[in-house]
């Protein structure tokens, strides 16, 4: 994994708060090179996998049927990780810091994981 992209609907300030956490990319849709807001999601995971991006986003409704998509044109992603809208961002950054300082190479390949992971 190179780093995270942070889907549009995610607040922007992530991006600098994971950056001093962690030794990967962050970028955020909207983002110069990143995929331009309002992309559709088939876009983001196009782009996700050429860059070797995991995204994450709130989209927890239709992400799968898109992934699912992806899947049947012989596509692939380094994973998908979905946050609640509840959860307090705080905790989600931590999350995020373990999952970019402690996964394995392809460790979410092709997976769509639900946050928080850590209870």
């Amino acid at each position: 994994m190179n780093g995270f992209l942070i889907d549009e609907n995610l607040p922007p300030s992530w991006r600098d708060q994971l950056i001093q956490r962690v030794s990967v990319d962050v970028w955020c849709v909207g983002d110069p090179g990143a995929p331009p807001m309002g992309s559709p999601d088939s876009t983001l995971l196009l782009w996700c996998e050429r860059h070797d991006f995991i995204l994450v986003t709130h989209d927890r409704r239709t992400m799968s049927i898109h992934l699912s998509d992806h899947h049947a044109a012989g596509h692939h992603v380094p994973g998908i990780l979905t946050v609640p809208n509840k959860t307090p961002s705080g905790d989600i950054l931590i999350e995020l810091a373990v999952i970019a300082g402690a996964s394995r190479d392809n460790e979410f390949r092709d997976r769509l994981l639900f946050l928080p992971l850590l209870h």
